[in-house]
């Protein structure tokens, strides 16, 4: 669920005056404010610290959207890969490689520029599609394929993704956890 809308000065000094309640709060006052943003108790033997952090994510969450369908399914992989902790035999950390969306360059509002053939080209990234030309085209492989004359992979094109070494991109798009 993530916000397409700004946040403006007075909802940000809301939440802010929120998360700063939760700091004074004790057992008991955490207990009923879980009860009021989830709509049921708190699971049993969960610290009060943990209940003000986890209270403090809901309120940001709510006010600021959430993560990403994308994001948390990587997240939840994440947690299961690792596995309750303690049971593995020893608490060496499992290294796993985590696929991030490669996003630099589809952001509504930047501007890509390639040279080819001795001219420069330069494409506006829109909500929906991308502008070149005075033309409008629904993927960066579309207008590569317009500049060239022949299919092109968009982003390389553009220099947004790297060259392949046999099974995949160099090091973009992946975050090692």
């Amino acid at each position: 669920m993530a916000r397409t809308q700004p946040i403006l000065g007075s909802e940000a000094d809301h939440v802010s005056a929120l998360l700063d309640a939760l700091a004074g709060m004790d057992a008991a006052a955490l207990e009923r404010r879980w009860r009021q943003v989830f709509g049921a108790a708190p699971p049993p033997g969960l610290p009060p610290a943990l209940r003000a952090r986890v209270i403090a994510y809901r309120l940001q969450a709510l006010a600021y959207g959430d993560l990403d369908r994308d994001t948390a399914r990587a997240l939840e992989r994440l947690a299961q890969a690792r596995g309750p902790r303690g049971q593995s035999g020893d608490d060496m950390p499992i290294r796993v490689s985590v696929p991030v969306p490669d996003r630099r360059g589809h952001t509504p509002g930047v501007t890509l520029s390639r040279e080819w053939a001795g001219v420069m080209h330069t494409v506006h990234v829109l909500d929906a599609g991308y502008a070149w030309n005075g033309a409008t085209y629904d993927s960066l492989s579309r207008v590569a394929q317009a500049i060239t004359g022949t299919k092109w992979n968009g982003p390389r094109f553009f220099g947004l993704r790297a060259k392949t070494t046999g099974g995949g991109e160099i090091g973009v798009g992946r975050v090692e956890a």
